[in-house]
């Protein structure tokens, strides 16, 4: 059973500057001394910016190919124009998104066991089914990055920041202060993110001419684009159930495999 205190309900609050009007003022008056005069020119904080960017190296370097037939592979690609160190950057990126988003249906298990239901929410066998794609996912990006001669367990510059920018969903739905409804929120955002990362590596893998990639980036993608319909679904019921309202009716689509 969920606490009986919702996000919702009036507590104690006192964030707000209303709460106290007197010392507002006093607060207001001391900001306004205290503020110091705007930077006339802020081309000089600029400049420094530009020039530790211009100096530093970057967040990360792409590892070696991990056999010789990877090597011959690179080279390849590279002969032709392709940049393959591009495409494998995008399948890191990918691959450890989908890690930390298997992991994270695993906690949202958690927020549902904690919550109380309702008409319209996800059911555990939703949650574990989408849970189980993203790590089929990830088994594929494994299998991909294998194939092409690459090391799946090295972080790819783009897997370093993938992982600090969902630091934050990360936090929000491992909170054990948070809803079911506001982990939601935050699966939400990252399953927009994830279906347009999807988008973008089965339109590279097309392009490079990695047909068998390409179809298999597809599939994967179909299958996000269902979780981001049921997701979007759960909390669009959720917040009308909040508010009393009835809930307006979704299409979430069915979560079986498109190819089945």
């Amino acid at each position: 059973m969920s606490h009986p205190t919702k996000p919702v309900d009036v507590g104690m609050n006192r964030t707000g500057i209303a709460t106290s009007p007197i010392d507002s003022q006093e607060s207001i008056k001391g900001a306004a001394e205290g503020t110091p005069p705007p930077e006339p020119d802020p081309s000089p904080l600029n400049q420094v910016r530009l020039e530790y960017s211009r100096a530093v190296t970057p967040v990360g370097t792409m590892p070696p190919p991990a056999s010789l037939k990877g090597v011959v592979k690179a080279a390849m690609t590279a002969l032709k124009g392709e940049h393959a160190m591009v495409f494998l950057d995008l399948i890191g990126e990918r691959l450890a998104f989908e890690r930390t988003w298997t992991r994270l249906y695993d906690a949202l298990l958690v927020k549902l066991e904690a919550a109380e239901s309702h008409l319209g929410g996800p059911e555990r066998e939703d949650i574990e089914r989408i849970r189980d794609e993203e790590l089929q996912h990830f088994a594929l990006l494994v299998d991909a990055m294998r194939s092409l001669g690459a090391d799946p367990t090295a972080m790819t510059p783009a897997a370093d920041i993938t992982g600090v920018a969902s630091m934050g969903l990360v936090q929000v739905v491992t909170d054990p202060r948070t809803t079911l409804t506001q982990a939601l929120k935050a699966m939400l955002t990252a399953e927009l993110t994830d279906n347009d990362g999807w988008l973008v590596l089965a339109d590279m893998a097309s392009r490079l001419g990695q047909d068998e990639l390409a179809s298999r980036f597809q599939t994967a993608l179909d299958e996000e684009e269902l979780h981001l319909a049921r997701v979007r679904a759960w909390l669009a019921t959720a917040l009308d159930v909040q508010a009393g309202l009835e809930p307006q009716p979704t299409i979430a689509g069915d979560l079986q495999s498109p190819a089945t």
